[in-house]
């Protein structure tokens, strides 16, 4: 699959996340400690692929410093978009490094699904997922036999239950390029944007087939929720079984703390990642992501985000906590002795 180019979505500025993408982009928060574009990467690299066009935009290069610096054998090219006018718009910025065979990623997307036999079949594919609303979502109408028959981007009046969910694989990238241009000429938008979904339903009205490819796990890690339940289904599946930390420390599995993560007094778990050069001093934590840098004390906390650099001393339940915030009861001296 070495002949595939794969394009990376990973401009956006990540608003149901905020405060966290204010200072970091999306793709770089942490799930299972790591970060989701990190996960994304993996998954390409496990296929075969080594070629990416990454479409950057917000905070960018840090996006493209986390990639030359960790994963030095990618092929990368970095596409900056000046304009947010829709994945369809986002797209046709990577059309003079692409050719021939395209698989596209969203960049907060991170899917479980037969892609490896999906792509030696010679067909065209979208990943699909069946929701319960699909009115948030493209949707794909299909007959019998799997093959798409009608795409539609969000609508209003729900048509399938069957939402596209960020995956798409095209052997004529041409083609497509091709329907995003006439799309981008004609300004030819749905709801103010130029969508990839259009794109495709233009290539199915030309007589192109593309199959519906039925997606087994789905984790969009577009907000607070999501992200926290992404981190708990690859925690389950790849967290270590065992840690040996300090006598003071009880671990309930599954869990991922960074061995430079320095704690005391504290029960973690389960479902918690601990970055790297945390501190953390009479904290019990569970179902929770705590950046790297942070300093947590005094806390009971669960189904929280607690940003990079961080400060949290208090008795609290749940919080999302942006970078280098400080959070002290009245009269509370910061000091953390470990």
């Amino acid at each position: 699959m070495e002949n595939i180019t794969c394009i990376l979505p990973v401009a956006g500025i990540g608003k149901r996340l905020q405060p966290h993408t204010f200072t970091i982009p999306k793709v770089l928060l942490p799930v299972a400690g790591k970060p989701i574009l990190g996960h994304l990467i993996e998954f390409i690299r496990s296929l075969g692929m080594r070629n990416i066009v990454f479409i950057v935009g917000h905070l960018g290069d840090k996006v493209i410093k986390y990639v030359e610096e960790f994963y030095p054998d990618i092929n990368g090219v970095f596409v900056e978009q000046k304009e947010f006018l829709g994945l369809g718009y986002a797209v046709y910025l990577a059309r003079e490094h692409v050719s021939g065979p395209v698989f596209i990623n969203l960049g907060d997307t991170l899917i479980e699904a037969n892609i490896a036999d999906a792509m030696k079949a010679d067909e065209d594919w979208v990943g699909v997922h069946e929701v319960a609303d699909p009115r948030r979502f493209g949707v794909a109408i299909t007959g019998p036999d799997g093959w798409i028959k009608r795409l539609v981007e969000k609508p209003e009046v729900p048509v399938s239950n069957l939402a596209l969910c960020g995956i798409y694989y095209v052997k004529e990238s041409r083609l497509l390029f091709e329907c995003l241009g006439r799309m981008t000429k004609n300004g030819n938008t749905t709801r103010n944007e130029f969508q990839l979904t259009d794109a495709l339903q233009m290539m199915v009205e030309q007589g192109h087939p593309i199959r519906a490819l039925m997606v087994e796990k789905w984790f969009d890690c577009g907000k607070v929720e999501t992200l926290l339940a992404t981190n708990r289904y690859l925690l389950e599946k790849y967290a270590p079984k065992q840690y040996v930390i300090a006598s003071s420390v009880v671990i309930n599995p599954p869990v991922s703390i960074d061995e430079s993560a320095r704690l005391k007094n504290c029960v973690i778990g389960p479902y918690a990642s601990i970055g790297k050069d945390v501190e953390m001093v009479n904290v019990i934590a569970q179902n929770c992501i705590i950046n790297d840098h942070a300093r947590v004390k005094n806390v009971v906390i669960s189904d929280s985000v607690i940003g990079y650099s961080a400060t949290l001393v208090g008795n609290l339940q749940r919080i999302n906590l942006g970078d280098a915030s400080q959070v002290n009861p009245v009269g509370e001296e910061d000091i953390f002795s470990i």
